[in-house]
């Protein structure tokens, strides 16, 4: 409780002139003592009778009492003192000594000699004016540190850190001189009596909602930190609960090495999102053999400016690259992308390029300028309502895009395309799911008839699929947590719908673990773990905004949208993949296509989706992906019964 105390001391206040009259008197009666002691003890003679010291100590109390109150010394504000002040100190000094030097001529002090007697004079007021002076400077000093420390608990949030291992500890020690939060100490679960301490600071335990509360109380707390990313998955149940139900704010520090220069900035640690608590533990990638496979190379990004391509920027910039070319048609989005690229990497060397995938003649501007020897193809529409009311572009951009990305690697030799899929090409239900299958079946296709010498070629094409990104442009959580801030209601389409997630930089350690290891023309999937419930994720969010889920912010069921599945599919399970080096990375069985075919028919489709021929283009499709069965939309009526 000593910082509520401190917290209601009025440091605007002076110092009573009476407890500093008391002070100095006291003081000047200590330097007196301790010069006559210094003195004898030098000189050897004999020591004083007791009566004698008494009076002498006495004498020097009343004089400097005298000389202080005369001259208002005691009255000065010292946190305020200047060097003028001290003349005042001087001078009561000297006429302590002067009229102690008079009294001790008419007194049988024992001290024979009368240069003794002076050296002692003179001694005690050199130490009584230095003790003065040392006494008021470390006054200031103490004043300024207890309005600092007081400053800083006041502006500080008063945190808890989760845990007591190695990076808890860390943790801490990085924010001890933070000016934005001050650690109280650490927590963890259990119930003990035992107290223990953990560099400097207390260890607390807790077991239920009401010892959250008490340490909230006790402590006056204002958040509970963690320091690693499981951490807050393991206890989101528990201890995000329990703080959510009280109060109590959840925060997360970022991994060691997204700090700079090794300091914290405010910024850095923020509120807990429900993107930490769904991801899983971090994917064991080897990086020594991802940023050789990269290092010196010049690296083009297709669709750079959204959410996976920014990311996918984000890691190669750290690899040592040549040079890296970015490709995308959003002007603002590019722009800041670049400008956060300048201001992170200002010695990568890259390239912002504004162009669209469907202009062959300016993809071919780009491959004949910059020769990438490397291409991340991330362009591509992905909003399935959307997507479902704009068939024609949804093809445009996703089939004849990819198209026109895979046909200019091949024709500049490109080493390697990795292509971003989704997994709603798997049994495809609308009609962007679908262009994604077709976007797969062509740049397989090709790759196939490159390895079997039907076309000229060197280039390896690498396809990964990937379930829900958390927190891209247009998913599910920037729309919820928008919805909770104007009040709700959050809306979600159907109370049984369920959907797999992943991170975005999960997504794209993906990206370049199978670019790494593909030998070609393989389509990895991921093991993306547990679908979440849609409804569940709603109320999670709700909660850790602060709120009660169908009280203070209520959920409203809007019914599944055009093409949109109830269930995910499967990526990963042993019927349809085969095993790869990584346990969590597999390779998807599909079926393979001939290359003239698909050249064909991906013709035809531009033909059609040019000519906006809605109807044709479809059944297209359909023929073409036979798996392709239409969910709650109007193109049910293609399918053949």
């Amino acid at each position: 409780m000593i910082h509520r105390i401190l917290n209601r001391i009025r440091y605007d206040r002076y110092l009573s002139s009476k407890l500093v009259l008391l002070l100095d008197a006291m003081v000047s009666g200590f330097a007196t003592l301790l010069s006559i002691l210094l003195n004898l003890a030098i000189t050897g003679t004999h020591a004083l009778s007791p009566r004698n010291m008494a009076l002498w100590l006495l004498g020097s109390l009343v004089w400097s009492a005298l000389f202080f109150l005369l001259l208002g010394v005691h009255r000065t504000v010292i946190r305020h003192a200047t060097l003028r002040g001290f003349w005042g100190l001087c001078v009561a000094v000297v006429g302590k000594g002067v009229l102690l030097w008079l009294q001790l001529s008419f007194m049988e002090t024992q001290v024979r000699s009368e240069l003794l007697l002076l050296s002692i004079i003179l001694f005690d007021m050199l130490l009584t004016f230095s003790a003065l002076v040392i006494m008021r400077i470390c006054m200031i000093v103490v004043y300024d540190h207890l309005i600092k420390n007081t400053k800083r608990r006041r502006s500080c949030r008063r945190v808890l850190v989760y845990g007591t291992g190695d990076k808890s500890v860390s943790l801490v020690t990085r924010l001890q001189n933070s000016p934005h939060y001050w650690v109280a100490g650490f927590v963890t679960y259990g119930s003990t009596k035992s107290e223990h301490k953990i560099a400097d600071l207390p260890v607390y335990y807790f077991d239920s909602e009401q010892s959250i509360a008490y340490l909230r109380d006790r402590l006056d707390l204002d958040a509970l930190l963690f320091a690693v990313y499981n951490d807050a998955r393991d206890e989101q149940e528990r201890l995000i609960r329990h703080c959510g139900e009280t109060g109590l704010k959840v925060l997360i520090a970022p991994p060691i090495d997204e700090v700079v220069d090794g300091k914290l900035m405010k910024s850095s640690i923020r509120e807990i999102k429900i993107e930490d608590l769904l991801g899983r533990p971090e994917i064991e990638i080897s990086m020594e053999e991802i940023v050789a496979n990269f290092r010196g190379k010049t690296i083009l990004v297709t669709g750079a400016a959204g959410s996976i391509g920014s990311e996918l920027c984000r890691q190669i910039a750290t690899f040592g690259v040549e040079h890296l070319v970015l490709f995308d048609n959003a002007e603002t989005p590019m722009h800041n992308i670049r400008l956060e690229l300048e201001e992170r990497f200002p010695d990568l060397k890259f390239t912002p390029v504004i162009g669209d995938v469907r202009q062959t003649q300016r993809l071919d501007f780009v491959f004949r300028t910059h020769r990438p020897q490397v291409v991340f193809h991330a362009a591509a529409y992905k909003h399935v309502p959307l997507m479902e009311e704009n068939p024609c572009e949804a093809v445009l951009v996703n089939v004849v895009g990819s198209r026109n990305v895979a046909d200019k690697c091949i024709e500049y030799d490109v080493d390697k395309m990795v292509m971003i899929s989704t997994d709603k090409a798997v049994n495809p239900t609308n009609i962007m799911g679908c262009t994604k299958r077709l976007s797969e079946i062509y740049v397989q296709s090709l790759g196939l008839a490159t390895e079997r010498g039907e076309r000229r070629g060197r280039t390896r094409f690498v396809t990964t699929r990937f379930g829900n990104v958390l927190g891209s442009n247009g998913s599910v959580i920037p729309r919820f947590r928008e919805q909770i801030a104007h009040g709700g209601p959050v809306t979600v389409t159907h109370p049984d719908i369920t959907r797999f997630f992943m991170t975005i930089p999960e997504a794209c350690r993906l990206v370049m673990e199978a670019a790494t290891m593909s030998t070609g023309n393989q389509i990895f999937v991921f093991d993306m773990g547990a679908s979440v419930k849609i409804v569940r994720l709603a109320e999670r969010m709700i909660e850790l905004a602060g709120f009660t889920p169908g009280k203070e912010i209520k959920i409203e069921y809007t019914g599944l949208r055009p093409g949109e599945k109830l269930y995910e599919e499967v990526l990963s399970d042993e019927e349809n993949t085969l095993p790869t080096t990584h346990d969590r990375i597999r390779i998807a069985k599909v079926r393979e296509y001939e290359y003239g075919e698909v050249r064909e028919a991906t013709e035809r489709f531009e033909e059609l989706s040019c000519a906006v021929e809605i109807a044709d283009m479809v059944r297209l499709m359909k023929r073409v992906v036979p798996e392709f069965i239409s969910k709650n939309s109007r193109f049910e009526a293609f399918d053949k019964k």
